[in-house]
């Protein structure tokens, strides 16, 4: 199960608070060992090793050279990458989340990819510079328990949870590193007054605070609390695992490009002087292969996000169906402030 690190939070502060002094890490000579070796990849991973060793070690077939594969949290390989700087042992950066790769961009650390492998992927999902590539996507959704709520009188928007007709009603996961990029999220496109008055209302509201995402799904399972704000590939796991009719819950789309909708990714990109640039290439254009895409869509349940690959997950809504916030993902590497936030509302 893809249960969030119990360092996180302190991972997360880590990563954005040693960006601008760990850059200049990068400027060290590459006498060291920087360069690497060719023949072979090494991968610092941010997803779980139990989800994606299958499929990296169908990667290593392919690109046809020795993987070595580094796991750990997607926000603390990023702040190791950047204290690495030009000497770093990654060839390339497979990230849980679009935030940990825009921190790697902002700070020159990773290869421009080529078109071939850009244009796979819409232009939404993947850097700004052209840096860095989505490969899998997951969408915000409220989770609702269909005894206490009917389908019709679910929120449309995440900032009508807050409304007095859900006190005590509303779960979700502070400590998540979901619901933190959703956050974030919501600072970019509302603005941090818009987001902190939220969160307070949030809390006033005595909305009930839960370890994880699987957890708070638990909760709408059990009837502790009517809606769950969570991440829609949870649902889906437990739908395949125990039969849609042994699950006491359903998830509603959010319409509109509300904030609560907001589409994350999972992500690649080349570090630039691993000299490992070759290989690292092979991997990412393996990653955006119909056999990889396919297995994010059928193991993960994810949004497989090469173009010409669609999810086979029974009553998955099409991709392009989703309303999602226009953002820049990339944008969401400022968790800082959105910890800070959290924190001072009391939240974490």
């Amino acid at each position: 199960m893809r249960r969030p690190s119990v360092r996180r939070m302190t991972a997360l502060v880590t990563a954005t608070v040693l960006l601008p002094a760990l850059a200049a890490c990068g400027s060290g000579d590459k006498d060291s060992g920087g360069e690497g070796d060719a023949s072979s990849l090494v991968i610092y991973s941010g997803r779980n090793e139990k989800l994606v060793k299958p499929l990296l070690d169908k990667l290593e077939k392919a690109v046809g050279a020795e993987v070595e594969v580094r796991y750990g949290d997607s926000a603390e390989l990023a702040a190791q990458i950047l204290e690495e700087g030009d000497r770093t042992k990654a060839g390339l950066f497979f990230s849980q989340d679009a935030g940990a790769l825009g921190a790697l961009s902002k700070e020159g650390m990773l290869r421009k990819l080529p078109s071939a492998t850009l244009d796979q992927v819409d232009e939404a999902y993947r850097g700004s510079g052209g840096d860095w590539v989505g490969l899998s996507g997951r969408v915000r959704v409220i989770a609702y328990n269909p005894d206490q709520v009917g389908e019709d009188e679910v929120p449309d928007s995440v900032f009508d949870v807050v409304k007095p007709e859900w006190k005590g009603k509303v779960g979700f996961a502070p400590t998540n590193a979901s619901f933190q990029a959703f956050v974030t999220g919501m600072r970019v496109l509302k603005g941090d007054d818009a987001t902190r008055e939220w969160l307070q209302e949030l809390k006033a509201n005595g909305a009930r605070t839960y370890a994880h995402n699987l957890a708070t799904l638990d909760a709408v399972e059990a009837g502790e609390v009517s809606l769950g704000l969570v991440n829609h590939y949870y649902w889906y796991e437990r739908v395949a695992e125990k039969g849609e009719d042994k699950v006491n819950s359903k998830l509603h789309f959010l319409p509109g490009e509300d904030p609560g909708a907001l589409v994350n990714v999972a992500g690649a990109g080349i570090l630039k002087e691993s000299g490992q640039s070759e290989t690292a290439q092979k991997a990412v254009d393996y990653l955006l292969s119909k056999e990889a895409q396919t297995y994010f869509a059928d193991r993960t349940k994810e949004y497989p996000l090469a173009a010409g690959v669609t999810s086979s997950v029974e009553e998955l809504p099409a991709f392009e169906s989703l309303e999602s916030p226009d953002i820049d993902l990339g944008k969401l590497a400022s968790l800082q402030e959105t910890l800070a936030m959290l924190q001072d509302v009391g939240l974490v």
